[in-house]
């Protein structure tokens, strides 16, 4: 027991209609509220939490369920399992428990997560109203049994609408502002110091915002590779449709990752992705940036100032998504769209100059870019604004070239000819990922960090790589399979030419390299 901490126990079960908001997943119910309460300033006494396979309104005694705890860290814990009817036995032997440390004043507040007032949470929820402790809850009729049992409920809502997230937050900031604590919601892993949540404006990330949406770029160019086939052409709608959802895609991804509140952001995004289409990926983006700081700040407010959780989730997600939906739509559309013409115009300027030496040039910047931490953060929303635009990118093209295919040449002949007895597992795994999956470039760093021949060989592959790249006009995306990256092309035979040059350069130069090294090794063996 920490000394000056309220003492919260949490009760309740999957419920109703609760099983289909978050009640099926009763660890990450119970983890949820435990970081908020514990943000909050609170300690976490115990939870007692009956979880169910059907809804609690359809289930039987013969229902599979188990019985919830937390461990000594906080966890959550299976305290039992089997049928329904033997799980409530075990439910109210606990509750009679849980209600003599409220008795006996060592425990300060209850959160009811679809409790049953009447039953498996009886005799604490009376204990309780005895004490006049407080209480936040959630679930119209565990509401409802609570307040005819006198209990001091001071936050409480229906689900209907709510995430885990919003209720645990709802719990903590209805305890917190009836006891006089502050406490702004928990939204990520690292803490803050005194236990706050992290603050929006610190989640706001270009790349985290725009990686995480690559498989809808890819999915784009793979629809727009095979419209352009013969008798396919009935598929361009469909590219039309899927290059004019790519904001909403990011909108989504950025306003849940910035909000932290899960569903709630991600709908709050999607309305201001809507609204952004006109302004592209950039506008998407920002649109989506703002929604989800708006959610947080929206739902922090609202929460605290008493509203329902199920109220404070309709606001939040929606004047979050439809004002900065809304500031996209009306002011900075123009200047987003004309942001990502620009960057593919400025990208066809510098290949139209000079292909062979814009290709040279970046060909030979990929691999410093990737080690230096550029790529990610550079590099590759390049190749997204570029995708958004058009559905193909001349620095994609570059990065199967320069990376994957100059990777694979590496572990290749580290197969064929290996140092040493374990590095040709170790490459024999990295050359398969590459060649099937079209990632794990990182596969041949321990080749090319062991020997600066061989990370020179991958400069000089990648720039040779690359500047074919220009050379052809070649134009395709990343992370796919280097069987499949040719279709994805603006001209496969040009790719297929710069994929083999830069793979066999690497592997000739790296096994020559191989090969030296061992000549040496001889003598100094013998």
């Amino acid at each position: 027991m920490e000394a000056g901490k309220r003492r919260v126990v949490i009760l309740g079960s999957s419920g109703g209609n609760l099983r289909s908001q978050g009640g099926d997943e009763p660890a990450k119910l119970l983890t949820e509220i435990v970081k908020q309460l514990e943000a909050a300033g609170m300690e976490v006494a115990g939870a007692q939490f009956v979880s169910a396979a059907q809804p609690m309104d359809h289930a039987t005694d013969q229902t599979q369920a188990a019985l919830w705890s937390l461990d000594d860290s906080r966890a959550p814990v299976i305290t039992a399992e089997g049928v329904l009817g033997e799980i409530n036995i075990a439910a109210r032997r606990a509750d009679a428990d849980l209600a003599r440390q409220v008795a006996e004043a060592q425990i300060d507040g209850l959160v009811l997560v679809s409790a049953d007032p009447g039953d498996t949470n009886k005799l604490t929820v009376q204990a309780a109203a005895a004490q006049g402790l407080p209480a936040a809850g959630t679930g119209g009729t565990s509401i409802a049994g609570a307040q005819a049992a006198g209990l001091n409920l001071v936050a409480v809502s229906g689900t209907i609408g709510s995430t885990n997230r919003t209720r645990a937050v709802s719990y903590a900031s209805g305890l917190a502002k009836y006891w006089k604590l502050k406490y702004r919601p928990s939204l990520g892993t690292a803490q803050a110091a005194g236990g706050q949540g992290e603050s929006p404006w610190r989640r706001i990330s270009i790349r985290g915002s725009i990686v995480p949406a690559i498989p809808a770029f890819i999915a784009m160019a793979l629809v727009l590779a095979v419209s352009k086939i013969p008798g396919m052409d009935g598929l361009t709608p469909a590219f039309d449709a899927l290059i004019a959802g790519i904001p909403i895609v990011v909108a989504i991804v950025a306003a849940r990752k910035v909000s932290g509140m899960d569903e709630i952001g991600a709908v709050a995004g999607a309305v201001a992705g809507i609204l952004a289409v006109n302004g592209g990926v950039i506008g998407g983006l920002l649109g989506g940036l703002m929604a989800g700081i708006l959610v947080y700040y929206l739902m922090s407010k609202t929460l605290a100032w008493g509203w329902p959780v199920t109220t404070a989730n309709i606001v939040s997600g929606g004047l979050a998504g439809l004002a900065s939906g809304l500031v996209i739509f009306f002011l900075l559309a123009p200047f987003t769209s004309w942001l990502g013409e620009a960057v593919k115009n400025g990208i066809e300027a510098a290949v139209g100059f000079s292909p062979l030496l814009a290709g040279a040039i970046a060909g030979l910047i990929i691999w410093p870019a990737i080690m230096f931490g550029i790529y990610h953060s550079v590099i590759l929303p390049l190749v997204l604004v570029e995708m958004s635009e058009k559905g193909h990118s001349f620095f994609g093209a570059v990065d199967m070239v320069g990376l994957v295919m100059v990777s694979l040449g590496i572990t290749l002949a580290n197969i064929v000819r290996p140092r040493s007895s374990g590095e040709r597992a170790l490459a024999a795994s990295g050359a398969s990922i590459n060649f099937f999956f079209g990632t794990f470039v990182e596969a041949a760093y321990p080749f090319m960090f062991a020997d600066r021949k061989v990370l020179g060989s991958a400069l000089a592959a990648a720039t040779v790589g690359g500047a074919l790249v220009g050379l052809t006009g070649s134009e395709a995306t990343a992370y796919l399979p280097a069987f499949v990256a040719p279709f994805v092309s603006t001209n496969a035979w040009g790719l297929v030419l710069s994929m083999v040059v830069a793979a066999g350069l690497a592997f000739t130069l790296t096994l020559l390299s191989n090969i030296a090294a061992l000549h040496k090794q001889e003598p100094a063996a013998a």
